[in-house]
């Protein structure tokens, strides 16, 4: 019997069904799905939306993965992940007086993927033409749209910064008078508004919906777009070049899966942290029953799961196209039972574990511990890192490198699901290209991404930078299909932590019976044991934070058992969204959002 949450209605019908992370998203979803298109427009559409209305979170010159499924039982992973540029290699990082990859700027820009992958999602699963897709984010573009309370802390924490470093940032966010817009004021975007139009205009001319996909890609990867991306980063010494836009396209491929509680869990292969969440549930069903999702034993043994995992992705996962990752040991049961030996049920381990599938000795990067931490250094000498060394000093701040380490916060992510009356489920993780990642570039109203960021500058790293290479990133998507039908698709924006909350989310769906609105409104819990993925790469052993709804017992049993306890707000961790589909066994289309922070929502008929 699926439970109902008191927060929010679980979302029921049998027309389509759209979930992301702000409402008006979500509302040009569902008009695509209204409007007889297929789940992929319903996405792209949503996707599109997003980059305006969540800037922070995500822009076009941002990164997109996602996962589909279509109605016949095939899976596929589709890859808008844009490969680090060919003039940006380890040697021209170590001449600028670099030991990492800055978290900001033109130093860290790739190829903008995200573009390329809504355009391959829609010429291969669309069915409506790209301008009516682009319509609902031109129209927010040009009439303007609310400022969400996320976005207007972001502006008024950054606007010193705009104004003094990235002046074109702040003619495109700011006031004349360099104050930031208040949440609920309405902002126009006139710079992105004219790209977009641009590209409607394109795709209108060509003769067929394919025809004008194709001609957009164009524009964007070898034409104008590509133009001005290649001027602006020249100009202001950057590495990414219209070359490498050029030499791009985005792809699909097969995803990586694993059988857990009779449903086969499809992920990202190991350029995206997607087998994280696999190697998760391997080590888990190596434990054997897992305690109630409620309890502090639970936390326990999922957390020191998730430490093992984690460690693994630092030290063995990287882009398979350019290094051997051993991901079939790595979810194989005898490594798993090996690896789940290691794990104390009655303590917390402050160690960071990586393991040797296949005898192969791993190696970890250097990295620092967060200030504060309150736990002893568990590395050698060998294996720190001296933040201060992140920016180069004196650095020029016309390549968009801060000048100062705290003047511009990391962005974060969007997630969307998507499932419509034929059965197509689409489940996707834009991010990057936010408003903080880098200046505006004005001739087209937006600015690069930072995916860079997440290379190691360490030739051993299996996430080492390489020109051409994709960097390791956490987006991750989620998609599994029941031995009986059913589908599921979810995930959350959260950096290391997606594939931390959306397991809990699984986990409360598939061997508790939960419905989805329940799993997502249930309290979440994270670690930060292993370094971030984020400039400055930065670990804090054993700690863990707890939404403060766990109870006052669970959180002094997991204190007795060795966890650096953060006691977190009520209702503040994760942005989960999901939709599902279980007609198969006489259900419905099924759809949930998260109500945390009050955006997040989920439409459907």
């Amino acid at each position: 019997m699926v439970q109902l949450s008191p927060a929010r209605p679980e979302i029921l019908g049998l027309h389509g069904m759209v979930a992301s992370t702000h409402w008006l998203a979500t509302a040009a979803g569902m008009a695509m799905l209204e409007r007889g298109g297929t789940a992929a427009d319903a996405a792209a559409a949503t996707g599109f939306v997003l980059q305006v209305v969540e800037p922070h979170m995500c822009g076009p010159g941002g990164d997109l993965p996602a996962i589909v499924s279509e109605p016949g039982g095939g899976v596929h992973v589709l890859c808008g992940q844009g490969p680090v540029p060919r003039a940006a290699t380890i040697e021209e990082y170590r001449r600028r007086g670099l030991d990492l990859v800055p978290g900001q700027g033109l130093l860290a820009a790739v190829v903008p993927g995200a573009f390329g992958g809504w355009l391959l999602l829609l010429e291969r699963w669309g069915r409506l033409p790209l301008s009516e897709v682009l319509t609902p984010a031109l129209d927010l573009c040009e009439h303007g749209f609310p400022i969400s309370p996320g976005v207007a802390g972001s502006l008024d924490a950054l606007s010193g910064y705009l104004q003094g470093e990235w002046p074109s940032s702040a003619r495109t966010w700011l006031h004349p008078d360099g104050t930031a817009p208040k949440a609920g004021e309405r902002w126009r975007l006139p710079g992105l508004a004219a790209t977009w139009r641009a590209v409607s205009d394109i795709a209108d001319s060509t003769p067929t919906r394919e025809a004008g996909i194709e001609a957009a890609r164009r524009f964007f990867y070898e034409g104008a777009v590509a133009t001005a991306i290649d001027a602006f980063s020249r100009q202001h010494d950057g590495l990414l070049g219209g070359d490498d836009l050029v030499s791009w396209r985005a792809t699909v491929e097969d995803p990586v899966t694993l059988r857990h509680a009779g449903w086969t869990v499809h992920k990202t292969q190991s350029w995206g942290q997607g087998p994280v969440m696999l190697q998760q549930l391997a080590l888990l069903a190596a434990l054997g029953d897992l305690p109630p999702s409620d309890t502090a034993e639970h936390v326990h043994l999922v957390t020191e799961v998730s430490k093992l995992a984690f460690a693994d992705r630092e030290a063995w996962y990287g882009d398979p196209d350019a290094v051997d990752v051993p991901v079939p040991t790595l979810l194989s049961d005898a490594y798993a039972r090996d690896r789940a030996a290691l794990i104390d049920e009655e303590q917390a381990s402050d160690e960071l574990r990586p393991g040797s599938p296949d005898g192969r000795a791993p190696h970890l990067p250097s990295y620092g511990l967060f200030p504060g931490s309150g736990r002893s250094d568990p590395l050698d000498p060998d294996h720190r890192i001296d933040p201060a060394r992140s920016h180069a000093p004196g650095a020029d701040v016309t390549t968009g490198e801060p000048s100062r380490r705290e003047a511009v916060g990391r962005g974060d992510t969007v997630h969307l699901d998507t499932v419509d009356r034929d059965g197509l489920m689409i489940s996707a993780t834009p991010s990057g290209g936010w408003l903080q990642s880098s200046p505006t570039i004005p001739a087209l109203g937006f600015c690069l991404g930072s995916r860079a960021q997440m290379t190691w500058l360490d030739e051993r790293s299996a996430s080492a930078l390489r020109p051409g290479r994709r960097p390791r990133t956490t987006l991750t998507p989620s998609l599994a299909v029941h031995e009986d039908g059913r589908r599921l698709g979810w995930g959350t924006p959260g950096g290391d932590q997606q594939d931390q909350w959306s397991l809990s989310f699984f986990l409360r769906v598939a061997l508790e019976g939960m419905g989805l609105q329940q799993a997502i409104d249930a309290p979440a819990f994270h670690n930060d044991h292993m370094p971030s993925s984020f400039w400055p790469r930065l670990a804090r052993p054993g700690y863990l934070a707890i939404e403060k709804r766990y109870g006052t017992d669970v959180l002094d049993d997991l204190r007795r058992r060795g966890h650096a306890v953060d006691p977190m707000p009520s209702w503040s961790l994760g942005r989960l969204s999901a939709v599902a589909d279980d007609r198969p066994v006489g259900g419905w289309l099924r759809a949930g959002a998260n109500p945390r922070g009050g955006l997040g929502y989920a439409a459907g008929r």
